[in-house]
């Protein structure tokens, strides 16, 4: 059996992914910035290597996780956020013989340039938002556009760029005129151009969950979010498994296809509440934080990456939701911190955005959620993780 390193021990994905594959026998290594992560508290880990953060030392993450690699005597690399794949793919070059089952680093870097994937999307008939690209801070091309448009969403090409010295984050917000978008755009760094500008498009967010290998869809699973931190909007805290939709497959296949993509892919669309028309946001070339439930449902990606790969064989998992659809996950924590919201909300705040009183927060809180749903973080047989999880929350609150 192959020895794994995950990369980000402190990701609920990096937790799912090192379960999975230490069920399927497979002796994981995983990386962090304290060496004391949730992941690493797992029986299924056998080291929690402390490396330098990936963000604030981009550089020296790389390094690092190279001699991870050659001490641990690792046989595969699986790198778990945005971040850590865009530094990370390039070991390929210095480790030969080292797996990293995700695409090229030219393929990645494609799929996650939103500049380039609206082009490719209506190139091949995908939703986009109506939208234009500004190439710099004094392209004012987006004024006339954007005049009787606002609000408009302002979007930098990629979600983590490199300044020479370390990864920054491509922040994503609404622009309401012309004076804050001038002020947005010149507040930007250099890297995060060209920058989008795009409509609005107001309604629930979508997405699904795919596995491909060259281009031709091997796996897929969706959800429905029930319940979020912060409520207004964000992550997923309760969510149930569900058929992926007829439009959103056919779009997400037509793009993992022209892209000839092997790997896990997150697909998200935003649809439109009026017309239903879902339109294409972005492509995530990594695992995503709701991956358990996926798990739970019987598609078990990390093993089917695996296998794709020729590392384990792998034929329990399912390949879709189908028949799958009651299984739900909670992630518990995450869950008390939209109830802790809620109850500090004021009365106008909620009612705004249709969230109800602060009692019915709580009796969803407290009420059995169905015979289907488990628990994200804690399990019976593997409990230090929650544990661990659990310090650092009340640290954090307390502190």
């Amino acid at each position: 059996m192959p020895r794994v390193l995950l990369t980000e021990g402190e990701q609920r994905s990096t937790l799912a992914v090192a379960r999975s594959l230490g069920q399927a026998g497979c002796e994981i290594v995983v990386t962090s910035s304290t060496g004391r992560s949730m992941t690493g508290a797992s029986r299924f880990v056998t080291a929690d290597v402390a490396v330098p953060d990936v963000g604030l030392r981009p550089i020296a993450h790389a390094k690092a996780v190279s001699r991870v690699v050659t001490d641990h005597e690792i046989d595969t690399l699986v790198p778990i956020t945005d971040a850590s794949v865009s530094v990370l793919l390039s070991l390929r070059a210095t480790h030969p013989d080292l797996v990293i089952p995700l695409p090229s680093a030219e393929m990645w870097m494609a799929a996650t340039d939103k500049a380039a994937l609206a082009e490719l999307a209506v190139a091949v008939g995908v939703p986009v938002p109506d939208g234009i690209v500004v190439t710099n801070p004094d392209d004012e091309r987006w004024r006339r556009w954007a005049e009787e448009r606002y609000p408009v969403i302002l979007k930098p090409h990629r979600s983590v760029v490199f300044d020479g010295t370390r990864l920054l984050d491509g922040p994503v917000g609404i622009v309401y005129d012309a004076e804050s978008m001038t002020e947005r755009l010149r507040g930007l760094p250099t890297e995060c151009f060209p920058v989008l500008v795009q409509e609005r498009i107001v309604g629930p967010g979508r997405g699904a969950f795919f596995l491909a290998d060259r281009g031709d869809v091997t796996a897929s699973f969706a959800h429905e979010r029930i319940r979020e931190k912060p409520p207004t909007g964000g992550v997923s805290v309760l969510r149930r498994a569900a058929p992926v939709r007829d439009d959103i497959r056919a779009h997400s296949e037509r793009l993992l296809r022209e892209l000839n993509w092997t790997g896990v892919a997150m697909v998200e669309f935003k649809e439109d509440a009026e017309t239903g028309t879902p339109y294409l946001m972005e492509i995530n070339g990594r695992f995503w934080g709701s991956l358990q439930l996926a798990i739970d449902a019987g598609v078990d990606f990390p093993r089917l990456l695996m296998s794709q790969a020729g590392l384990i064989d792998d034929t329990g998992s399912r390949h879709d939701t189908n028949g799958q659809t009651e299984a739900q996950s909670r992630w518990l924590l995450g869950d008390l911190d939209h109830l802790i919201w809620m109850l500090k909300a004021p009365n106008w705040k909620r009612e705004q955005h249709g969230l109800g009183s602060r009692m019915g927060a709580v009796r969803r809180f407290v009420r059995p959620h169905g015979r289907r749903t488990r628990l994200e973080v804690l399990t019976l047989d593997d409990a230090r993780p929650f544990v661990r999880e659990a310090i650092h929350w009340v640290r954090a609150l307390v502190g």
